[in-house]
Order: C-alpha cells, then structure tokens, then sequence
C-alpha cells in the first residue's frame, strides 16, 4: 500500500483555488505578498481571492485597520482580520449561501538591510467551516530564522499556505493540523511557538493541546500559559520582567511548592533595586520529560489537569523542551533580558551538580554551570527532607559535592551565586508531589492536608489523578 503523498506548498494552493466553496482575502505586511503569490502562480485564484492587501505604509495602515502601539503585534493582527472578515461579508452578502468565506492576514518583521533586528510574525485566518456558519479562527506566532531576507520571505509563504490548508482541511484533527504548518519547513527556518484556535470549526478543541503538540514535535522550545490557562508568547509576557522560575511535575501542585515560590520570591525581591521589586514573575515550569509517561506519551487530561490547578492557583506555567537548567536559562534570559532566579531543593542542587549529568555536552558539567550562572543568575535552595521526614532536613550544609568540584562550589557560595532559604515552613519540607500523587490513587486518607484547599477541591470534583470517591 503506497502512502499518501504529502502536497508541496502551490500543490495545496491549487487544491484550495479548485474549491468551489471557499472565497475570501490576503492581507500581507512586512514581507511582501508571499501567500498571495502562491495562490496566483498556482492557477485558478479568480475563483477563491476576492482580494489582496499589503498596507505597508504606518500611516496607511492605520487609517485601514486603526491605530495600534506595535505594527507586528497580536494586537494589529486581530484588527487585520476584523476589518478584512468584515468587509467581505459586508460586501458579498449575495453569494453567503453557497460560500465558505476568509480572512488571512499576516504582519511580520523580516530581516531588516542591517541584518540586526528581530525576525518574527503574527498570522491567523478567520474562517466559516461550512457556509452561513458562525466565524472560527487560528493564530499563530512565528520566529522567522533564515539569514537571508528572500529565503525568510519564502518560508513565510510556504506556512500561510500551510496555515490555511490546515485550517480548511485539518482543523478538528489536531496532529495533522500542526504537522500540516511545517510541511516543506523545517526548525531550522521557521519556529511557532504560539497557537490559539476557538469557533466550531475546532469541535470545541482546546487550545493548550494544538501548543503542547508544538512542544511534543520540538517545533519550538516552550509554550506559555497565563494564569488564566491562555496560550501567551512567551517573549512578550517575560519581556523586561525578573523570572523566578520553580521546576516540577506539579502532579499535583502541593504546599511546599508553593512555599518554596513564596520564599523564593521574598530572597530574590531582596536582592533587586526597588524599581525591580514588582516586575518579577513567579513561573512554574514542567519540562516535557516530566510529562512523558512509562510508555513514551503524553497524557492530555493529565497536562490538562496540572495547567488548570496552577491556573486555580492564580500561576501561570511553561511548558518546555529544555532537558537542563542552562538550557532553561538561556531561554528565559533570551525572553526576558533580565534577572532569573531558580528556587529548588538540595536534593535538585546535587543533581546540578553532579558531573556524570553532562557527558554529552562537550563543555561538560564547567561549561554548562557558566551558561546556567552567567545568565545574572541566582539559585536558592530550600531545605528538604525525604517522604515527611522534617526531623532529617537536608540543608545547603548538607550537600554532597565531590571532592574536585569543591573550589567551584565555594565559589558560588562565596559569590552569593547561591543562596539558602531561611524563613521557610519546615512543616512542609518532606511533602513531594510523588508520595501524594500515589497516595491519592491508593485512596489513602490525608492527601489533603498536604495541598492547597482549591488543589482538593479540584481533584475531587474532576477525579482527577486517578481519585476515586
């Protein structure tokens, strides 16, 4: 049985122009007209473009879609798609019988002639799933990595295309949907790290499952979630803002998580300017190995579960791909531009360091502890204790560092790169997520006492984790 053959970018915009059905707009700023081209070369676009757009001018954007602090924003995009969804239903009212009506529209900053600038965009379609049916709609965000002006102009056309077909073809299936945007692409040119889907064309889908699908296929580093459970871009939410940033499986979210956030947030609030003290962000984060059952997949209604507890929680969360701290570091600091703060147990601080967890960085354990710590970065440690043991803490004391990497480890003690938590709740120090984890779905009695009344709550009205009444 031969496979089906995938589509090249113009194949599936001939596909699209031979529909009878679909009919609707191209409205295009910052890299030329790159999907309407594909349209036009492919044949047969009288019948599917009732026109195309490229407002290039900020005045004459502004008078078309209405003014808006930043031209390459979320923001313009959904005016773009307001004023051009609008105006053909206004306008071809006649035809809205037997037509699936449109709007693409994407606003992007391509490599600009000094090649130093920030190469990323907004795109999105609003869509009928059928004629005469309430509006759905995609949007996405895209960091745009080809050196070249022409070739990030190329590849840009090739995910319109993509990003329409998905729409028209896949939106109900999501796999297929997000595999279909990076067809002819690859990461190496093109990244999306935000996706937001609503309307009935999706089937009532949930949008944190399309980003987390992103994340599965490594078409970016991380996803970001609000603490309302929204998809957000991470660049824009972190941006000039301090990150405390606190790593878990959060199955379930429990009290010494969030003691350990609040007594990190009251050290690293100490030690920033008082201009600085509000601008910090509290992020859990949930690395995608942490996610990855026994079996190599990903439970939806697990992930599910733990955004919507942290949201509970007023948090928000990032999911990511990064396997280290220096990975993660790099990322935040790459988003926010400055100061990281991560709050973890000894336990965590003797993993970190513990060389024989970076054989396969060429720059071993030295290079990966630079990247982590030349980050502006600090590490506070909690004390700890194993399974509810608080007589046994294990304090930054107590650590276990060979006897060869203890002239470094003076040094980030020294250099107060590395700091302990005092005023923390011993009370709560040998509660772990895994021992309450198995206790509620032994149906073990005291679980509750060991999370957040609202985390209780949660779990028993969503049986979540496997809890059963």
């Amino acid at each position: 049985m031969s496979l089906p053959q995938k589509l090249n970018a113009r194949q599936k915009a001939l596909e699209i122009n031979l529909d009878p059905v679909l009919y609707g707009t191209l409205a295009e700023i910052g890299a030329g007209q790159e999907v309407a081209r594909h349209f036009f070369q492919a044949g047969g676009a009288a019948g599917t473009v009732a026109k195309t757009m490229c407002a290039y001018d900020m005045t004459v954007s502004d008078t078309i879609y209405g003014n808006c602090g930043r031209y390459v924003s979320q923001e313009r995009l959904l005016g773009m798609l307001d004023h051009e969804y609008n105006l053909l239903i206004e306008r071809l009212t006649v035809r809205a019988g037997e037509t699936r009506f449109f709007a693409y529209a994407n606003t992007v900053q391509a490599r600009n002639f000094k090649g130093d600038n920030e190469c990323h965009g907004w795109m999105g379609v609003r869509f009928q799933h059928a004629p005469l049916a309430p509006l759905s709609q995609v949007i996405v965000h895209v960091r745009m990595l080809d050196r070249e002006n022409l070739q990030q102009q190329e590849a840009l056309g090739i995910i319109g295309v993509n990003l329409l077909y998905a729409a028209f073809r896949h939106p109900a299936d999501r796999e297929s949907f997000i595999s279909t945007l990076m067809e002819d692409l690859s990461t190496a040119r093109i990244e999306i790290d935000m996706i937001a889907v609503e309307g009935p064309g999706f089937a009532g889908a949930d949008s944190r499952l399309y980003c987390l699908e992103l994340v599965k296929r490594r078409f970016c580093q991380a996803v970001l979630f609000d603490a309302k459970g929204r998809p957000q871009r991470a660049a824009d939410s972190l941006y000039k803002k301090n990150v405390l940033v606190l790593r878990g499986s959060f199955r379930p979210p429990t009290l010494l998580n969030l003691d350990m956030l609040h007594c990190g947030l009251q050290k690293f609030q100490a030690s920033l300017p008082p201009e600085e003290q509000e601008r910090i962000v509290e992020l859990p984060e949930i690395s995608m190995s942490a996610l990855i059952e026994r079996g190599g997949t990903v439970d939806n209604q697990d992930f599910l579960a733990r955004v919507d507890l942290l949201a509970a929680l007023a948090h928000g969360v990032l999911i990511s791909n990064c396997e280290s701290y220096a990975e993660l570091s790099g990322y935040l600091a790459a988003c926010s531009k400055k100061r990281l703060a991560f709050v973890m147990v000894v336990y965590s601080l003797e993993d970190l360091l513990d060389a024989r967890h970076y054989g396969d960085r060429p720059d071993g354990l030295l290079g990966a502890l630079g990247s982590l710590f030349g980050q502006s970065t600090k590490i506070y440690v909690y004390p700890a204790a194993e399974d509810n043991e608080a007589g046994k803490l294990r304090t930054l004391a107590s650590v276990d560092v060979s006897e060869n990497l203890k002239p470094l480890w003076h040094y980030l003690l020294g250099n107060g790169l590395v700091e302990e938590i005092s005023d923390y709740n011993p009370e709560l120090s040998g509660i772990w997520s895994r021992v309450v984890l198995k206790m509620i779905q032994n149906g073990e009695h005291g679980w509750e006492s060991r999370v957040p009344t609202v985390v209780a709550d949660w779990v028993k009205r969503g049986n979540l984790f496997g809890y059963r009444a």
